[in-house]
């Protein structure tokens, strides 16, 4: 019986001692880590005791230290007594002190069980070590980017006043902290996530817009142009297709970039520049949009709570802390997603978003409220933003800012090479897919076209040819960009069916030497009769297949007519075929132009102030920008805004004003800031409302209407009951969005 008993304890042992060996692997564990700890005085997590907020308060970290390293050798004792008796339970056989063993082992674990919350505290500061590492290494990522441009040239010709310590009665402590960052900021990775760089600037900004112990700084870091894109193609990454595209398109037009920055930096005069953070999020190109180009390129939307600096969730919780960018470029798409998982960070942060929309938002589609009840509300719009937030391809209202693309310039030997290889009589038809091939009576006017020209397409398809092209066209397949340059290079003509509408191929063409020919719409296309444009937020009248080279460019080098008049059409071709034509670029699309209006933007666009109120003395042309001529126009019924400011200011003779596109740039006009005399209409009354067509003169009953909501000031919308009232402004040559004196 005995026997029996002591073979039991024997097996149980034997089991227990398996059990017991890869627990006694994470003791060794725990005790390295414990030293670990004890040896890089990580103090404060283990004494129960919440250090002060502030990093500077160190006679209590001192004392959380030794707390720290007694805790921590009470936990080195008890594992000594662990592995003691580990050793002697492996040498254990069939003894009669088994039970005496076992004994003395629960004893042991007994006195361990009291560390139990230590160890959980060690688990809990192995979790925040792993997050701090993936924050140092982002924060690495960031300083080589940057480091790679100009390093040597950080504040130099900054004003000296940004950099010194202000002496202010208000903030007594911030000279004391300067001296403690200047001592500790390499102390926590935290102070380098703000953008601490171990500069007196950084100290600054870090102190008052962090911290509050200094007074806010007039300004930031410096910003500097950066003339190298090889740190941005780094980013960029290879992972899909959209991405790659996108890498050689940045490459080919590197040299162009780098030289339109420099001769933007020179223009400037080396001016003072505060540096600013910024997050692209493109939501189009990512999972939840369904990429139609390349799946999934773009951050998640977990990461993009992490950039926030958001709680997980659905947006139910607000960010507590700074916003850590101060402009957020995204989409509608991206919009949408923002709103889905950080709706409340979201309208905190508003003022900082700018969306790059295709077709321009109006403010009678943006106000929510307003769309709503005067059935203006679609898919897209009712975001209540400033409508100077959304930012477009083409200079389609003043309401929005138009931000644009660029178009590849030629240089002085390529020119050469275009002129001299041009075969005058081909032509290339705008549409890469089937269904731009489908419009009525195409075919005879082709014919026509063919009678003095051979014609080439470029339209995509598989393995048959499409029924819609006719056989006499040389269809070329959907070509390479590089390849249709090169077929662009050669032609004459360039010729639209009426759809895509204001694509970028039209400005490419031109910029190749080609002539653009385009259909006139009459009456033009428009939400209220196609169906292309039902459901987007805008009211906006189309007249021709690219409004933008209709009114902006013109002729020789784009040409609208009614194809549907077969005599206005041969007599328009055989124009083409004596006209010679030059490659030409509006400055706007320039990688030069593009640089003028992103800077612009980002240093002078402000939506997060209260506005400023309207100028007081309204013939006073110190108080507007641009140069106004009155400041205000009085619009015919039922005439738009932007027409008339067009007709007006290429009445007005001078250099500053180019016979390029109209100048409108409008103040608020609330209604206390504008008495009625100021308005020069024969009002009865003066009434105030919500409506997008206001300020305007209601000529059936003479009563002058000012505008209440500033969100709904527009330039957008006619009524032929409304005389409306204009603001204009002057305009840089080649470059519509900007003011003469606003660069």
């Amino acid at each position: 019986m005995t026997n029996a008993i002591s073979c039991e304890i024997s097996m149980m042992l034997r089991r227990c001692l398996l059990t017991f060996k890869p627990f006694r692997l994470f003791v060794v564990g725990i005790g390295f880590f414990s030293v670990f700890f004890l040896m890089t005085s990580l103090g404060g997590e283990f004494s129960g005791k919440r250090l002060t907020d502030s990093p500077f308060t160190v006679q209590a970290e001192d004392i959380a230290g030794q707390e720290s390293r007694e805790g921590l050798k009470k936990i080195s004792d008890m594992l000594e007594v662990i592995l003691k008796r580990m050793d002697v339970l492996t040498r254990l056989g069939n003894t009669t002190d088994t039970a005496h063993r076992l004994q003395e082992l629960s004893s042991a674990l007994e006195r361990l069980q009291p560390i139990g919350p230590i160890v959980d505290r060690i688990q809990a500061i192995a979790q925040n070590m792993s997050d701090t590492a993936v924050k140092v290494e982002q924060i690495l990522q960031r300083r080589t980017v940057s480091s790679s441009g100009s390093s040597s040239s950080r504040d130099v010709d900054a004003p000296q006043r940004q950099c010194e310590t202000p002496k202010d009665p208000l903030f007594p402590d911030c000279s004391t902290k300067m001296d403690w960052m200047r001592a500790r900021w390499t102390s926590d990775p935290c102070y380098a996530f703000y953008g601490v760089d171990g500069s007196d600037c950084s100290f600054l900004v870090y102190l008052s817009e962090v911290e509050w112990f200094c007074p806010h700084c007039l300004g930031g870091m410096r910003a500097e142009f950066q003339f190298d894109v090889g740190p941005l193609l780094e980013q960029v990454g290879t992972r899909k297709e959209s991405l790659n595209f996108m890498k050689k398109r940045i490459r080919m037009l590197a040299a162009q970039w780098a030289s339109a920055a420099r001769r933007l930096h020179d223009k400037l005069h080396n001016r003072w520049r505060e540096q600013k953070r910024i997050l692209v999020h493109v939501g189009f190109l990512t999972e939840e949009s369904g990429d139609v180009f390349s799946p999934k390129i773009s951050v998640s939307l977990k990461e993009l709570q992490q950039f926030f600096g958001a709680p997980p969730g659905h947006g139910s919780c607000p960010v507590t802390g700074p916003l850590p960018f101060d402009l957020i470029y995204t989409d509608y798409h991206g919009l949408k997603q923002m709103k889905r998982h950080m709706s409340l960070t979201l309208k905190k942060h508003k003022c900082h978003i700018r969306v790059i929309d295709t077709f321009g938002t109006e403010p009678a589609y943006n106000h929510e409220a307003y769309a709503t009840q005067h059935s203006y509300r679609t898919n897209w719009g009712y975001w209540n933003l400033n409508t100077l937030q959304y930012m477009t391809m083409f200079p389609h209202t003043p309401d929005n800012s138009f931000m644009g693309f660029v178009v590849e310039e030629v240089n002085e030997t390529e020119r050469l090479s275009i002129q001299r290889n041009k075969v005058h009589n081909m032509a290339v038809v705008y549409g890469k897919d089937a269904s731009m091939w489908k419009l009525e009576g195409k075919d005879k006017f082709l014919e026509l076209l063919h009678h003095y020209m051979e014609i080439h397409g470029t339209v995509y398809y598989d393995s048959q040819r499409p029924p819609q092209v006719p056989a006499f066209v040389k269809n070329h397949g959907l070509l390479p960009q590089h390849e249709l340059q090169q077929l662009l290079r050669k032609a004459k003509l360039f010729i639209g069916f009426g759809f895509p509408y204001e694509g970028p191929a039209p400005l490419e063409a031109i910029a190749n030497g080609c002539i653009f020919l385009q259909p006139m719409f009459n009456p033009p296309h428009s939400s209220f009769n196609h169906d292309f444009f039902k459901g987007k937020p805008t009211s906006r009248k189309v007249t021709s297949q690219h409004p933008y080279a209709e009114q902006y460019i013109g002729r020789p080098h784009v040409i609208t007519i009614d194809f549907g008049n077969w005599t206005t059409f041969n007599e328009t071709i055989r124009e083409i075929m004596e006209l010679n034509v030059e490659p030409y670029v509006p400055h706007e699309y320039t990688c030069e132009g593009m640089l003028e209006r992103v800077h612009a933007y980002i240093h002078n666009q402000d939506f997060c102030s209260p506005q400023k109120p309207f100028p007081s003395d309204a013939d006073s042309r110190s108080s507007w920008p641009g140069d106004p001529p009155a400041p205000f126009v009085c619009c015919p019924t039922p005439a738009l805004c932007r027409g008339r400011c067009l007709a007006h200011l290429r009445s007005r003779p001078g250099p500053a004003h180019g016979s390029q596109g109209p100048g409108i740039g409008y103040k608020p006009l609330l209604c206390e800031d504008v008495p009625a005399g100021r308005l020069k209409f024969p009002c009865e009354g003066v009434e105030t409302e919500m409506n997008h067509l206001l300020p305007a003169f209601l000529v059936e009953h003479k009563e002058c209407y000012l505008q209440q909501d500033p969100l709904l000031f527009s330039c957008a919308g006619s009524s032929p009951k409304h005389r409306r009232l204009c603001p204009c402004r002057d305009y840089r040559r080649g470059q519509v969005a900007l003011c003469a004196d606003c660069l």
